[in-house]
């Protein structure tokens, strides 16, 4: 029997927990420090076991999976490093940066056990364990990050475990990752909390900056609205990359402070240009680290009823919303509604049915 230990059974704890539960001779058995958590793991039926005690959810485990916050990542691999493992042992994260990781395992006698950094790259807009899912990770990239000294047979045996989750396998030195991570994912998440926090500087002089920032504003600026304690140990985790993308990144803006200087329309023109050509070589519905939004924006004529309507026409198509927003409903003005789902799938039903139903689609 394989057993698969899983620390920290959250959205994406939970997620791997049920990727594996079930299959054959597998044994999946999830940790908390809290006896409340514990026993909700068990009864939501994500794991087959749930334990408060680290040394009991680590002990004989064939596969250690560390999905604690990126800052306790070093302490849970010293803490478990303590225990006696199974010789052979594969001990891997989710955590979205590898490199500090990476460097603690390597710092320390793992009793045996051998170390593989893991990344996951799909999320959701929801967190916890109620929102996990045997499919987050389907046609996500999983990303793992072996060094020359790691035996291949164990990256191969953790890629045949991870077959359950339906991912892509990508195989990447740590530094590379966070490299590439800390430029698709971190720097966006730090630019759009800087302009969110420029812009709530202005509104404090003036307040129509928070009522026109709806829409458009709203949405390129979301990922400003992610857990805070979070990133922090993200960020401070990746740093060194951060620094150094941070000096890219004035670089590009001063660029278009010359261009608007010296009122050169045909360098502003190009940036856009290259910009346009080099977004649309990008895959539109693989999941990537910063997860996707799936909404649609429907015209409603502001009649009693209609949002009813619109809702039981998708529930009895087995169509599900996720979310739900009026942005303008003003008498003798078309109101407009913003309709979120959970996938891609769900999205092209429904935007199909209400077309049919004469309904005008907006994306």
């Amino acid at each position: 029997m394989t057993k698969i230990a899983i620390f920290g059974v959250g959205l994406i704890g939970g997620s791997l927990a049920l990727s594996f539960k079930g299959k054959p001779g597998i044994t999946v058995v999830g940790h908390s420090n809290r006896p409340e958590s514990v026993e909700k793991y068990v009864q939501r039926g994500v794991v087959d076991e749930a334990t408060t005690s680290m040394r009991e959810a680590a002990e004989g485990a064939d596969f250690i999976f560390l999905c604690v916050p990126v800052g306790k990542l070093a302490d849970y691999v010293q803490e478990i490093s303590r225990f006696h493992l199974k010789p052979g042992c594969i001990i891997t994260d989710v955590g979205s940066t590898k490199a500090s990781v990476a460097a603690c395992a390597k710092s320390i006698d793992l009793n045996g056990a051998v170390f593989i950094g893991g990344h996951p790259m799909a999320g959701s807009e929801r967190s916890g364990v109620e929102a996990a899912s045997s499919y987050l990770f389907e046609n996500a990239f999983y990303v793992l990050t072996p060094d020359s000294s790691t035996p291949q047979d164990a990256v191969d045996r953790l890629k045949e475990l991870l077959v359950y989750t339906k991912a892509h396998i990508v195989v990447v030195d740590a530094v590379s990752h966070d490299q590439i991570v800390g430029a698709i994912s971190h720097l966006p998440h730090m630019i759009a909390v800087a302009l969110v926090n420029q812009i709530r500087g202005y509104n404090e002089t003036n307040p129509l900056y928070e009522s026109l920032a709806a829409g458009g504003f709203r949405d390129i600026t979301r990922i400003a609205a992610s857990d805070p304690v979070v990133w922090r140990d993200i960020l401070i985790n990746n740093r060194s990359v951060l620094l150094k993308l941070l000096q890219d990144w004035n670089a590009e803006t001063a660029r278009f402070m010359h261009m608007l200087e010296t009122e050169d329309g045909e360098a502003i023109q190009q940036a856009f240009l290259e910009a346009g050509r080099f977004r649309s070589r990008m895959p539109e519905r693989r999941k990537g680290v910063i997860h996707s939004t799936y909404d649609c924006y429907v015209d409603v004529p502001d009649h009693p009823g209609i949002i009813g309507k619109i809702t039981t026409e998708l529930g009895n198509n087995s169509i599900n919303l996720s979310n739900i927003q009026i942005i303008e409903s003003r008498e003798d003005v078309p109101g407009v509604l913003r309709l979120s789902f959970r996938n891609q799938e769900q999205l092209d039903q429904a935007m199909e049915q209400l077309a049919a139903s004469g309904y005008t689609i907006h994306l």
